[in-house]
């Protein structure tokens, strides 16, 4: 499982490296290949990852396997309304025999940081992340601390109906990276669960298959995965376009922008290409954009839609309606 840090992956290490670390999700989380792939994603575009869906759908075992499946400092934080800010981030404490103050770190100095149910916190708290995923470092007292490398968080969080939630602000929510539903197992698959967990935990049994060198250099790869104008152009029409829909009060930033092109650049990677093409921008249009949107407020009432869909139908008119490259390798 160690690797060599410094030395550049090469295409089958890669592909070999990745395989290895689904395989080892996938053991855990049956049946919902996308939501794996998604999750591995974040992970090598160095971006963070929002799970929605209601609860015991799976939401925090699929964070736990992806970060068993790592060996690095991983830590789970749950979200809950009496937690503190400092309890994330970090205080400063005195200490009576140095006679002066120590900083003592919070949970979020890890590799991969579980945020479990981060809507049940109030919104001071969620704000305590938004350094932090975006800087890869915390402030406290006017001090900067430097958080590790690589630095991934995957949050869980209920629908917003559902008792006791506070909905994200616009600013936590556009530093995910994508957010992904889990959605009810098919039939196959929940009675495989009932099988298999009905003795032993399954996350007992996965080992690491890769540490935290090994992912920084399969992120270097992903990295170096070829984006041609063409293509480039076609992702900033796409960003562009939700900015002035009349269905749309609130587009995409240009941190959506770049967010997409290096999930692209990870989605290639992942399929064995070391180019993007145009399809790899549109299936991820959706997950990186769509919880970035807010629609317009006579889109969702004049339509009899939720807020969801009238943002799911103004991005479909979007990627109809965006001319698509017709070369990516240049």
């Amino acid at each position: 499982m160690s690797e060599q840090s410094g030395e550049p992956v090469t295409a089958e290490e890669f592909a070999r490296r990745t395989g290895e670390i689904i395989d080892s999700v996938t053991r855990v989380i049956d049946g919902k290949p996308e939501a794996v792939r998604s999750a591995l994603t974040c992970l090598l575009a160095e971006g963070h990852l929002l799970i929605e869906d209601v609860p015991g759908v799976g939401k925090t075992m699929l964070a736990r396997a992806l970060a068993a499946s790592v060996h690095a400092t991983v830590r789970r934080i749950q979200f809950t309304p009496d937690l503190l800010p400092g309890d994330v981030t970090g205080v400063s404490v005195f200490n009576p025999v140095d006679r002066e103050f120590e900083f003592k770190r919070g949970a979020i100095f890890a590799h991969i940081v579980i945020a479990d149910e981060i809507n049940r916190s109030s919104p001071k708290t969620q704000s305590a992340l938004l350094e932090a995923m975006e800087e890869h470092q915390v402030t406290v007292d006017g001090e900067s601390h430097a958080l590790p490398e690589p630095f991934l968080v995957v949050a869980t969080q209920n629908p917003l109906e559902m008792e006791g939630t506070y909905a994200l602000p616009e600013a936590q929510r556009d530093r995910f990276m994508m957010r992904i539903s889990m959605g009810y197992p098919d039939a196959a698959s929940e009675r495989l669960m009932l099988r298999q967990r009905d003795a032993t935990n399954p996350l007992s049994a996965i080992s690491p298959v890769v540490d935290a060198d090994g992912v920084s250099r399969l992120i270097g790869w992903a990295r170096s995965v070829h984006l041609s104008p063409a293509v480039e152009e076609y992702a900033v029409a796409l960003a562009q376009a939700t900015r002035v829909h009349a269905d749309l009060r609130l587009g995409a930033s240009p941190r959506a922008t770049l967010q997409l092109v290096r999930a692209a650049k990870v989605r290639a990677a992942l399929d064995g290409r070391d180019f993007v093409i145009p399809d790899d921008i549109a299936a991820l249009l959706e997950p990186v954009f769509a919880h970035r949107l807010i629609p317009s407020r006579n889109a969702g009432t004049a339509r009899a839609r939720s807020t969801g869909d009238a943002v799911v139908a103004a991005l479909a008119q979007i990627a109809a309606s965006v001319r698509v490259p017709l070369t990516a390798r240049a």
